[in-house]
């Protein structure tokens, strides 16, 4: 199997705009992560990466939302000002960029670095954070070290057993940057997250297109269904939801003593018996 670390980093996208079908890639990650946020409670949720931050959990019932993003682009800032001094309900007319600036706030760091101390987030996303990631083990460390005892994580990812998979190694938009994609498959992902002590809850299978062509017509749900239901292997992108689980230590208890084979015998019965007077010889 070939190794997950990579020489050289792979470019990273600042928006889900940068991949051709990217738009409808955001939506469907949204619709499935949303659902998985409704089941995840706690004080804290971070979202990892610029693709994460641009997720907004609305359902979720953790209000304390924190995105670490490798660095600010002019675009953000003036996105950011432009949200922050409006105070115009969220409601189904609104972006999802808008929805996800206006729920979360923003650190600039690395997702291998994370500042956060052990054992402190409850929820943790990382969309397509590891297929741009030059060594997701170190990513997943990280993951491992900061979540709670039974804290999630949701990740999303390309399949390389899709058309998109295929479409990779084409010699066709040679400056796509799902070129530089890793495209891991969720069996090696659900691995590496069972190895760290991970119990696999929920996986879905989302969007069958090639990605890399911006798509002329959208495939119906029911169609959407069809596939998923009878043909999941061959979906463009799947999402996983994991929780942590520590098995507390017990305490060992000393063995069973066995039973001895004789009892000892009792000091009463050791003693000489006494002589009657009746028994006295004559």
């Amino acid at each position: 199997m070939k190794s997950a670390f990579q020489s050289k980093p792979p470019r990273y996208p600042t928006h889900w705009l940068d991949i051709p079908a990217g738009a409808l890639i955001q939506q469907a990650v949204t619709q499935v992560c949303n659902d998985y946020a409704q089941r995840i409670f706690g004080y804290h949720f971070v979202k990892l990466g610029t693709l994460s931050s641009y997720i907004p959990l609305t359902q979720s019932p953790i209000r304390n939302m924190v995105n670490v993003i490798p660095h600010i682009s002019s675009d953000l800032k003036d996105s950011v000002s432009q949200v922050q001094n409006t105070d115009a309900p969220l409601n189904s007319e609104t972006s999802l960029d808008e929805q996800a600036i206006r729920t979360g706030n923003y650190i600039v760091g690395q997702s291998h670095i994370l500042p956060f101390s052990k054992n402190s987030i409850d929820g943790l996303l990382l969309a397509n954070e590891l297929d741009f990631a030059q060594d997701p083990h170190e990513i997943l460390r990280e993951v491992d070290r900061v979540i709670t005892q039974s804290g999630y994580v949701m990740i999303s990812g390309f399949n390389p057993l899709s058309l998109a998979g295929i479409a990779k190694f084409l010699p066709v938009k040679r400056n796509n940057i799902l070129h530089d994609a890793r495209f891991f498959t969720s069996y090696r992902i659900k691995d590496w997250l069972q190895l760290l002590g991970f119990e696999i809850v929920e996986q879905r299978q989302i969007m069958f297109s090639t990605l890399f062509f911006q798509p002329r017509w959208q495939y119906s749900e029911k169609i959407q269904q069809f596939l998923s239901s009878y043909i999941p292997w061959c979906s463009a992108a799947y999402v996983i939801l994991a929780r942590k689980r520590v098995i507390p230590m017990t305490a060992i208890r000393s063995p069973l003593r066995v039973k001895p084979r004789f009892a000892p015998v009792g000091a009463a019965s050791a003693r000489t018996p006494s002589c009657r007077l009746s028994d006295t010889p004559k």
